[in-house]
């Protein structure tokens, strides 16, 4: 297995840092590093305080989620569950396609993890993306003169090039909101198996859990799909995944974009689904452990800047008890 080396150290973004660390992580709790392996560590670690801060970080976190993690998955078959293997497509091999998540519940409970556990680092897919944001953070890319992008929590984006220039967008994981300014050629943006493509006006996408939403904020979007295509106008939006594609639903714009706005809003969503749209956008993870209110709705306005009072709202709303864990962890029962 390639490991880290001082040559990839140059000029690296904090982003690289972690990733860099996080793989040093996993080398070093495998069973498998040598005396080259560990040398080769203390090389990075000490190359600047900036690689040491970021090991730090990495370790800390993980020993602060290893025991409480290991306690919930022996008593709790829900909180197991989480961690059984969801099915991957096919990747190009190399070290940072292995970093994955054997380091966590592989070494808490011998389980075998492909998604990271509690989003506690990048899933394999997201190491090679152009532009990535952190739990909670918003950016915005200004990629060619006509196109605007934001990227919205934990979003992860390859470019799409033609000739040198940028024509689109590879949505990895996370929603993206595209703002073309006047006319200019066409922008795409391609999630999972569809493409969604326009020339003017605003659209998002979102893509979480192999499933793409699409919606049309202002002007029309085109969807090509191996199942089919749609014309999106203002207001409308589809539902795909890798075989099929749902017909166009009417929403309310301003309600789906709110997460720009810098709020959350909800009309009758079921209460699971409400913690897993708050867990996006706050460091750590709430597990809903009480399984009758998990199809109780939720309807609301929340602020992003405050979610930790909108989870005492909702628990005071549905009558929950609040355990706080170690490396962020809320146990909801």
């Amino acid at each position: 297995m390639k490991t880290p080396t001082l040559a990839d150290n140059r000029a690296v973004s904090p982003d690289e840092l972690e990733m860099q660390a996080w793989d040093w992580l996993r080398l070093l709790t495998s069973g498998d590093a040598d005396a080259q392996d560990a040398q080769g560590f203390r090389n990075w670690v000490r190359s600047s305080p900036a690689h040491q801060a970021a090991y730090n970080e990495a370790k800390h976190r993980w020993d602060a989620f290893r025991q409480p993690a290991g306690a919930l998955l022996r008593t709790n078959p829900e909180v197991a569950a989480f961690f059984q293997p969801r099915p991957q497509r096919a990747r190009h091999p190399g070290r940072r396609a292995f970093l994955g998540a054997l380091v966590g519940a592989a070494a808490v409970a011998g389980v075998a993890v492909v998604h990271p556990p509690l989003g506690l680092w990048p899933a394999p897919d997201e190491w090679e993306a152009d532009y990535r944001t952190a739990t909670g953070e918003q950016r915005t890319l200004a990629l060619v003169d006509h196109v605007n992008v934001t990227l919205n929590t934990r979003t992860s984006v390859r470019r799409q090039l033609a000739g040198g220039q940028t024509v689109g967008l590879g949505l990895i994981t996370g929603e993206a909101a595209i703002d073309l300014q006047g006319d200019g050629f066409p922008f795409a943006v391609i999630a999972g198996e569809g493409r969604s493509l326009a020339e003017s006006g605003q659209f998002e996408v979102r893509y979480l859990d192999g499933k793409v939403c699409v919606t049309c904020i202002a002007g029309a979007v085109q969807l090509e799909h191996p199942a089919g295509s749609r014309t999106l106008r203002a207001g409308q939006q589809v539902i795909y995944n890798a075989s099929s594609v749902s017909g166009a639903a009417t929403i309310e714009p301003a309600d789906v974009s709110a997460w720009r706005r810098g709020e959350l809003v909800f009309n009758q969503a079921r209460l699971a689904d409400a913690l897993e749209e708050i867990n996006r956008y706050r460091p750590g993870r709430v597990l809903l452990m009480n399984a009758s209110v998990r199809n109780k709705e939720v309807s609301g306005r929340f602020g992003i800047a405050s979610l930790d009072l909108a989870l005492l709202q909702l628990q005071h709303v549905f009558g929950l008890n609040a355990r706080s864990l170690p490396g962020g962890l809320t146990v909801l029962s």
